[in-house]
């Protein structure tokens, strides 16, 4: 499975259920350089190059901010899933 949002297929998707956490990649989660936290508290990683390539989102933090999975990302454009 993938999950596109705007230009960005991250085709790596994997969801811990005990964790209740969401973790999407583009490609190897290693050659992400950079990791910064969004204002609802999901962990961005970015390459290199500035490119966004990884999301982690807690179910928790997106249920407070009343989103459903992929709040974050859907909030800003429209996800499709592949």
């Amino acid at each position: 499975m993938s999950v596109t949002v705007g230009e960005t297929t991250f085709d790596r998707v994997d969801y811990d259920a005990d964790a209740d956490v969401l973790y999407l990649h583009v490609g190897d989660p290693e050659g992400a350089e950079t990791f910064e936290e969004s204002p609802e508290g999901h962990a961005l990683r970015f390459d290199r190059f500035g490119r966004l390539v990884g999301v982690t989102e807690v179910a928790q933090v997106l249920w407070t901010h009343g989103y459903a999975a992929c709040g974050l990302l859907a909030k800003a454009s429209p996800v499709f899933r592949t």
